[in-house]
């Protein structure tokens, strides 16, 4: 269970912080007939605009709390928002998978599409165990993933390249930044910059809270099997190490073979790890069945990866999502 917030020392720097973004966000919304239209792909990257904009644009996030990125399905409303849309904020490097085709479409017609992850230093999908090594999209894996990405879909496609950079703080912030440029070329009137720092040093708040957190953990204990692969820039920016994922490939939509599912389970008895952390908005039916094959003393944990967490999970805002995460990580595999 996630204790509430106010419980958290760590929360009374990140209020002080706060009051700051919110001043640097208030601004006489009158002042302009024409108000930015931002299209944001997913609850995270939607409240990472939202909280840079304030009052100084309309908001539209595509996904809703809950869904599953990787299997997300745009309504005609939607596809027409993105078409009309001043700005889309989208992750990208096929993240966004049935969205790709909709958002080549319309920056083909002239839409401003932003896509954040192939600008965030990306890594390598299947360095379970090893050092994540960088990955450029349009150039082949030199991992477990061998898939060539296409030239022509090289912002986008999955390829060996892992969308979850949101799941690192400091890339949440380097994209603050993009998204800020983006903001100011469109409206040069508004202190874009100052937002921007203000939300940045409430990354820094968050980023020093999840280390914290997870330092109590053993270093030989630092070690995650997860349902698939959505953890690597988490394990990357706070020492741990993705050993096994469920569903391989680093997309939702695979299965795994029973080969797969018997490695899993000879992992977790090879070194002792009892836990496996599923996610908010993939099915833990697999992760359940791995646990089951190991007895009763295996745990099968819930995070927050692909979406923030509804009214009252302590995860509503990406700031709180990533400390909620660190915590019941730290927990589980502190015990």
């Amino acid at each position: 269970m996630i204790e509430h917030c106010r419980q958290h020392p760590w929360l009374v720097a990140l209020a002080v912080v706060s009051v700051f973004v919110a001043a640097a966000c208030s601004s006489d919304v009158e002042s302009s007939p024409d108000r930015i239209r931002v299209v944001a792909t997913t609850t995270i990257w939607g409240d990472v605009v939202g909280q840079l904009v304030g009052d100084d644009a309309d908001v539209e996030v595509l996904m809703p709390v809950g869904v599953d990125p990787h299997d997300f399905q745009a309504s005609s409303r939607q596809i027409a928002a993105i078409q009309d849309a001043d700005l889309i904020v989208a992750n990208g490097l096929g993240l966004e998978e049935s969205l790709d085709d909709v958002l080549d479409n319309a920056a083909a017609d002239g839409a401003n599409v932003l896509r954040l992850a192939p600008d965030l230093d990306p890594i390598e999908f299947g360095h379970h165990g090893g050092t994540p090594k960088p990955c450029h999209p349009g150039t082949p894996s030199t991992g477990e993933h061998e898939e060539t990405v296409p030239d022509d879909h090289d912002d986008h496609d999955h390829g060996s390249c892992d969308p979850h950079v949101w799941m690192d703080p400091l890339r949440v912030s380097a994209a603050t930044g993009l998204i800020g440029q983006a903001l100011e070329a469109l409206d040069p009137t508004i202190d874009w910059r100052t937002r921007v720092d203000a939300y940045r040093a409430e990354l820094d708040v968050v980023d020093a809270e999840m280390t914290r957190l997870l330092d109590v953990v053993a270093t030989s204990d630092r070690i995650l099997i997860t349902t698939h692969d959505s953890l690597g820039y988490f394990g990357t920016r706070l020492g741990y190490r993705v050993v096994a994922v469920v569903i391989p490939g680093g997309s939702t939509l695979g299965d795994p073979s029973a080969a797969t599912l018997a490695e899993i389970v000879d992992t977790m008895e090879r070194t002792g790890v009892r836990t496996i952390f599923s996610e908010t908005t993939v099915s833990d039916r697999l992760a359940q069945a791995v646990a089951a094959e190991l007895g009763d003393d295996v745990d099968v944990v819930e995070l927050w990866t692909g979406s923030l967490g509804g009214p009252g999970s302590g995860a509503e805002h990406v700031t709180d999502m990533l400390v909620a995460d660190a915590r019941l990580v730290a927990d589980a595999l502190a015990r």
